[in-house]
């Protein structure tokens, strides 16, 4: 099948167009008001965009309905403060993140799922103690692409990563991040989603040591 994405003529019961491009990684995102409150929630908008500097990418969709649609708390709080940190979700924390993603005002989402606080190097949010890698995140820039409804309307933020927070214990001897005990959660489409059980290593034929190791991020120190 196919169809155009402008008479969105697929005539399937839900729209299949986020469910094409997964498992989308989850950003959950921490940051504070200007009134001090502390706010999180997971969007699966997310990726990373460049390693040097290291950055990464949110993008942002109104909430509520189309009559009353409404920029996100989230963005607001990081265009006014400058700051963000991105949490990674485990699969241990799924029931909590999707705690989290109940919209609701006057809220501490932190203390809704029961999850603690941890202070952080450079940044004013706080970030998720229990999550095992997070990145504190300067404001850099927002994008803001229009759309034929107020719903549609996209911010889509950038940030620079300042610190990078990775538990010990998901490290392997040789240095690596071990997602088989992190199970980092991804977004399907619809209400679902799928979790990292199993992982398998495949070079790039014809590569040196030397441009494995660039590929792969494993510059040695000198």
């Amino acid at each position: 099948m196919h169809y155009d994405t402008i008479l969105n003529n697929h005539g399937l019961k839900s729209d299949p167009f986020k469910a094409c491009v997964g498992p989308r990684p989850i950003a959950w995102i921490s940051t504070v008001g200007t009134d001090g409150r502390d706010n999180l929630a997971p969007f699966s908008q997310f990726n990373n965009l460049s390693f040097d500097p290291p950055m990464v990418m949110i993008s942002f969709q109104h909430g509520g309905t189309e009559e009353n649609a409404s920029r996100k708390d989230t963005l607001n709080n990081i265009e006014q403060t400058g700051y963000f940190v991105y949490n990674i979700v485990p699969y241990d924390l799924r029931d909590k993140m999707n705690i989290t993603a109940i919209p609701a005002k006057d809220t501490d989402e932190f203390e809704a799922a029961g999850l603690t606080k941890a202070d952080c190097i450079k940044v004013p949010c706080k970030r998720v103690a229990e999550s095992p890698i997070q990145f504190e995140c300067e404001y850099f820039e927002t994008i803001h692409i229009p759309s034929r409804s107020r719903r549609g309307v996209i911010d889509m933020v950038l940030g620079r990563v300042l610190e990078v927070h990775i538990a010990d214990e998901v490290l392997t001897p040789d240095g690596k991040i071990d997602f088989l005990k992190i199970k980092p959660l991804g977004r399907m489409g619809y209400f679902d989603y799928t979790y990292v059980n199993e992982v398998f290593t495949m070079p790039i034929p014809g590569l040196s040591t030397k441009q494995m190791e660039s590929f792969s991020g494993e510059h040695k120190g000198k």
